[in-house]
C-alpha cells in the first residue's frame, strides 16, 4: 500500500489549529478524553460490573456520548429497554468472536436507532472501556452516507474508507487511524499526547476547522459570531462537554 496519509495537509491542518487554540487547551482535552475512558472503564470494563449497571448509570453513559447525549433518556424510556442494552454492551466488549462481527452484530441487533448513532456508540464504547485494543468511530471521522469527515480530509485517495458492512468499516477507519497516529510526529500533534487520545484531538480540530469553513460559507455573518470557539466545539464532539464525574 501506498502513503495513506497526506502528511503535508496534516501538518497545515495542525498549524491551524495551533493559531485558533490557546497554549495547552489540546493536552487538556486529551486529559479530559483520558477521564473520560476511566468514566467507561469503571463500569464495563469489567463484565461483572456491566450486569449490576442500574438505570441511572446506563444513562450517564448515553449521556457522556455526543450522538446520545441529547436524547439518552428518550433512548432508554422510549426505544430500548437499559437491559437489553446493557446485553448488547456485554456482547460488544466481551463475547469471543472478531471485533468486525461483534460491531456489526451490535448494531444490527439495535436497528430501533438511527444507524449513525448505533456505530458511534458501538466505536465510543469499545475504544473508551479498553482503549489500548479499540479504536474509536464517529460519525464526525468518516460518515459513509455523505462521505465526509475528518479522516477522508487527511488522508490519499490510494486508501478507501468504504466497506460493504459497518463491521468491515469499523476495521478500515481503524487501519487508517493506526496510519495518521504514526505520523504524529511529522505532522506535530504527538505532542498532544503519545496515546491515541491526543490523534483523536486531533482529528476533532480538523473536523472542526473543516466545519467553520464550510459554515462561513453558508451562514450569516451574525450566525458565525456565535459558533463556539475551537476548544468548545472539540469537547462537544468528543462528548466531553459535560463529562460526568469519573467516580460516583
Amino acid at each position: 500500500m501506498g502513503q495513506v496519509v497526506d502528511t503535508e495537509t496534516a501538518k497545515e491542518f495542525m498549524k491551524e489549529t495551533m493559531e485558533k487554540i490557546q497554549d495547552g487547551s489540546l493536552e487538556m482535552l486529551a486529559k479530559e478524553l483520558e477521564d473520560k475512558s476511566q468514566f467507561f472503564q469503571e463500569r464495563m470494563g469489567n463484565p461483572e460490573r456491566l450486569k449490576e449497571l442500574s438505570k441511572e448509570e446506563v444513562y450517564n453513559i448515553l449521556r457522556n456520548i455526543f450522538c446520545t447525549r441529547r436524547s439518552a433518556k428518550k433512548i432508554l424510556d422510549e426505544k430500548v429497554d437499559y437491559d437489553v442494552l446493557k446485553f448488547r454492551i456485554h456482547n460488544l466488549l466481551y463475547e469471543d468472536k472478531p471485533i468486525e462481527q461483534r460491531f456489526q452484530e451490535f448494531c444490527d441487533n439495535l436497528e430501533v436507532l438511527d444507524v449513525n448513532i448505533r456505530y458511534d456508540l458501538a466505536g465510543e464504547i469499545l475504544h473508551y472501556t479498553f482503549p489500548d485494543k479499540h479504536w474509536l468511530w464517529s460519525r464526525w471521522m468518516w460518515d459513509p452516507k455523505v462521505k465526509t469527515g475528518a479522516l477522508p480530509l487527511i488522508i490519499t485517495d490510494d486508501y478507501s474508507l468504504e466497506a460493504e458492512s459497518l463491521g468491515e468499516t469499523y476495521l478500515r477507519v481503524g487501519k487508517a487511524l493506526i496510519f495518521v497516529h504514526k505520523v504524529g510526529d511529522a505532522a506535530g500533534f504527538q505532542t498532544i499526547s503519545r496515546n491515541l487520545y491526543g490523534t483523536t484531538v486531533f482529528l476533532s480540530c480538523v473536523y472542526v476547522i473543516y466545519a467553520y469553513t464550510i459554515l462561513r460559507m453558508r451562514m450569516t455573518q451574525e450566525f458565525n459570531k456565535v459558533m463556539p470557539g475551537l476548544t468548545e466545539f472539540s469537547r462537544r464532539i468528543l462528548g466531553i462537554h459535560h463529562l460526568k464525574p469519573v467516580s460516583n
